[in-house]
């Protein structure tokens, strides 16, 4: 059921801006959450900065406990209740699904996939698994469950050398390494395990790496502008990502075919997928063939993030954008 159709057409809606969160992600996720809430129509929302840390959920504003039985809070004796949550937390706990299971839990409609296919997403292992599985080609890796049982030489003959090592449950390349060398492999494996409990080696695929976004609206999947990035360090890493490290150009200059394909594999993983709001997808074209790299199910909104530079190109104003999220979320 749409919430909204049940309020009169002039009545602002509440909108939760839910943000933070426990994870390493935390400035970025309200560094995101600042462009919602200054992008967001005043004219048919009143929103409300919601930030999680240590657990508890805290009207920033006022600086009020939220009553997490109904999703309110009261101010003067007045209770004010929310009629959507725009989620803005990039990793845990809002990619791994457990927000989105919460609001499912209360009836709130939100922005993001539902708690099983942001679980899914988030492990990238079982989701590269699935992609594969639907037909779409991904990098070969191998998951790793437990430091104490790791065996060196079939990593190195399984996946062979460079590869990546990365976090199984993670975001925003914190805890990457891309393994030269068996001194690095052993290392980037101790790293990674300290930002997750299980770790995936990944073979390095060597090529030029885009991104690209894509949504709904109403009954049409639309992926927006390409974005080519090159990185100015070893790989797109966090520095890369957030510190300037990195040329990001909307669109990206590669062959209109594979600009074409990579588009139209986006639209298709996205219904597949079952995947809802907006989603970025990440690749690396080697020769000529997109291998996904990963499925952000939150992805960054901040002025360094490469979503809002493909809104642009496409002609949308992030407002409008917002809006369209929101009307096709609240489904």
């Amino acid at each position: 059921m749409n919430i909204f159709l049940l309020l009169p057409n002039n009545m602002k809606k509440n909108i939760a801006i839910i943000t933070g969160g426990d994870s390493a992600e935390y400035q970025i996720s309200l560094d995101s959450a600042k462009i919602v809430l200054d992008s967001l129509c005043r004219k048919k929302y009143n929103s409300y900065e919601i930030i999680i840390k240590n657990n508890k959920w805290i009207l920033s504003k006022n600086n009020l406990e939220l009553n997490m039985t109904d999703f309110s809070f009261t101010i003067n004796s007045k209770k004010i209740s929310f009629d959507y949550a725009f989620i803005v937390i990039h990793g845990p706990p809002a990619e791994n699904g457990n927000i989105q299971n919460y609001l499912e839990e209360i009836n709130i409609p939100y922005s993001s996939c539902n708690s099983k296919i942001s679980k899914l997403t988030f492990n990238k292992f079982q989701c590269n698994k699935q992609l594969s599985k639907l037909g779409f080609t991904v990098a070969k890796s191998m998951q790793i469950v437990s430091p104490k049982e790791i065996n060196y030489n079939k990593i190195i003959k399984e996946i062979s050398l460079p590869c990546f090592v990365k976090p199984n449950e993670s975001g925003s390349s914190y805890g990457i390494t891309k393994a030269m060398s068996s001194s690095d492999l052993i290392s980037g494996i101790k790293k990674a395990f300290s930002y997750s409990k299980t770790i995936i080696v990944e073979k390095y695929i060597q090529g030029i790496e885009v991104s690209c976004g894509v949504y709904k609206n109403n009954s049409q999947i639309i992926s927006l502008p390409i974005t080519e990035i090159i990185s100015h360090r070893d790989f797109f890493d966090y520095k890369a990502k957030y510190e300037g490290f990195s040329d990001e150009i909307t669109p990206a200059k590669i062959k209109k075919n594979i600009y074409q394909t990579i588009q139209n594999i986006s639209k298709d993983i996205y219904l597949k997928m079952n995947l809802r709001g907006i989603c970025r997808i990440d690749y690396i074209i080697m020769k000529n063939i997109p291998y996904i790299i990963e499925i952000n199910t939150i992805p960054g909104l901040s002025k360094e993030s490469i979503i809002p530079q493909q809104i642009k190109e496409s002609g949308i104003t992030l407002e409008n954008f917002l809006d369209i999220l929101i009307k096709n979320t609240s489904k």
